[in-house]
């Protein structure tokens, strides 16, 4: 069973794109420089685009590694101002531990020179169509969380 935490963050207009990237990748790292730090810092311009056309807004940035995976969405508008709906906590364990990526959902129209650019720099950080929830390769893994919902209600009765 993959185990899912999940994020989301307070974006335009209560924080430009950018910032909005730099969070997330404080959130990442645990605020700590080095490598890993350096990479995801690398895609600022790309991510902070993707963040700008709210593309995480309703499909989630997807960070998978050798522990559980994290889906981070971002908040816009008033909601982004007011905080509502807004989860920044730190994560409780290590989100790019071992073999990490990041995979950034993407418009499909801008999909082609937003991978070209991502590619130059990294390949741990990819986009994919937002229209996808993951990458193929992961969504039977997915499925097991995604479509799982617990009763509450019926659990405690």
């Amino acid at each position: 069973m993959t185990t899912v935490a999940a994020r989301a963050f307070a974006s335009v207009p209560a924080r430009p794109a950018d910032e909005t990237w730099s969070a997330i990748v404080s959130l990442l790292t645990r605020g700590a420089a080095g490598a890993k730090r350096d990479e995801l810092l690398s895609v600022t311009g790309t991510a902070a685009s993707l963040i700008a056309d709210r593309a995480p807004e309703d499909a989630a940035i997807v960070v998978t590694c050798d522990g559980p995976r994290t889906r981070i969405r971002c908040i816009y508008d008033e909601d982004a101002i007011d905080g509502t709906g807004v989860n920044e906590d730190t994560l409780g364990f290590d989100a790019l531990q071992g073999d990490w990526r990041v995979s950034l959902p993407c418009p499909a129209d801008e999909l082609g020179w937003v991978q070209a650019n991502l590619a130059r720099v990294s390949s741990r950080i990819t986009a994919r169509d937002l229209a996808e929830t993951t990458k193929p390769a992961e969504q039977a893994s997915a499925a097991a969380t995604d479509d799982f919902e617990i009763d509450v209600k019926g659990f405690l009765s």
